[in-house]
């Protein structure tokens, strides 16, 4: 096992250097210029802009480009935004906790929920709650998530008001900064402390992310489980008298995770990275906003270190995946 990480984590070297000459390739011809809002400053001549675009090297070829930020990551410095002019790891490092807090919530929440309907729905097949949840499962991964966070913001925060409060039932936006502190949301005539304003902000945001979520777990949980009870073993332990519990429990539902594994793999670097549409939707000040802002201004270095992060978080837990799989199910083996 120890060999097959260490070559795994060697594999992963040329990768993350074919990516970032990809990634890097892309960004730069984006039209948007990172210094097209000083254009119209009347303070600002032509030659204070000439300077600035070779001071930060935006009319050298795309290799020197290239090279400069390349030599400079490898030494740790991941460079500094044109818009902030603050450290991009500084940029990563304050959006993360909030996007941390929202997406984490939703997907600890999805899995709680997911995986025990998953379950329900495999062992009572057609029943009555199987058509249900499957076909809500359905329904949540149909809609676009973009347009059911929107109707979640007519819903609940213009069209319902809260009749004690004189509000709406669910505010937005979020208040800002989250960490530290944050803003204060008046129920009725007393302030809720500071924890209580944050949930309270966070329901929307978690209910749009954890739908998704949870509708994507319960079919690929309802689909793993079906496969494992019509195996021979599982027909084996029932004969042997065991409990129908300690069958789900203790034997089918150890393998029948293994595709959820897999998802769960491929969700995680979506707990660093931030949900671009449910950040932008909401207005939650995570690294999915940070993004979006940035590439509308075309600031690379801030590009460039979110995209090296998320690619180095996706290398990083497909490897735990290859490693969870060899604790699921003994008949794996990596040498």
């Amino acid at each position: 096992m120890t060999r097959y990480i260490i070559r795994r984590l060697l594999q992963a070297i040329p990768l993350l250097f074919v990516i970032s000459v990809l990634v890097f390739a892309l960004i730069q011809i984006m039209p948007n210029n990172p210094l097209a809002a000083m254009q119209n400053n009347p303070n600002i001549s032509p030659e204070d802009l000439l300077r600035l675009e070779q001071e930060y090297g935006l009319r050298d070829p795309l290799p020197v480009k290239y090279w400069k930020w390349l030599s400079h990551t490898i030494r740790g410095d991941w460079g500094e935004s044109m818009i902030t002019h603050r450290p991009v790891l500084t940029e990563i490092a304050d959006r993360l906790p909030n996007t941390l807090l929202l997406s984490g919530i939703a997907f600890i929440l999805a899995l709680l929920i997911s995986i025990p309907i998953g379950m329900i729905s495999a062992v009572r097949q057609y029943s009555l709650f199987d058509h249900i949840a499957t076909t809500i499962a359905f329904m949540g991964q149909s809609i676009p998530i973009f347009w059911f966070g929107l109707i979640l913001i007519i819903v609940f925060s213009v069209n319902l008001q809260n009749p004690w409060a004189g509000s709406a039932w669910f505010p937005h936006p979020p208040p800002l900064p989250l960490f530290p502190g944050g803003g204060m949301v008046t129920l009725g005539e007393y302030a809720p402390p500071p924890l209580v304003d944050r949930i309270w902000h966070l329901v929307l945001p978690v209910t749009m992310l954890a739908v998704f979520q949870l509708a994507q777990h319960v079919r690929y949980m309802r689909a793993g489980m079906l496969d494992v009870l019509r195996q021979d073993y599982i027909r084996t332990a029932r004969a042997k008298g065991l409990k129908e519990r300690a069958v789900i429990l203790r034997h089918a539902f150890k393998n029948a995770a293994i595709p959820v594994v897999t998802i769960i793999a491929l969700e995680m670097p979506g707990l660093f990275n931030g949900a671009l549409f449910t950040e932008t939707i909401f207005s939650w000040p995570g690294m999915g906003r940070l993004f979006f802002l940035h590439a509308e201004r075309g600031d690379y270095p801030v590009l460039m270190g979110i995209l090296m992060f998320s690619a180095m978080l996706i290398i990083f837990f497909n490897l735990v995946a290859d490693v969870a799989y060899a604790f699921l199910d003994p008949r794996i083996r990596f040498d």
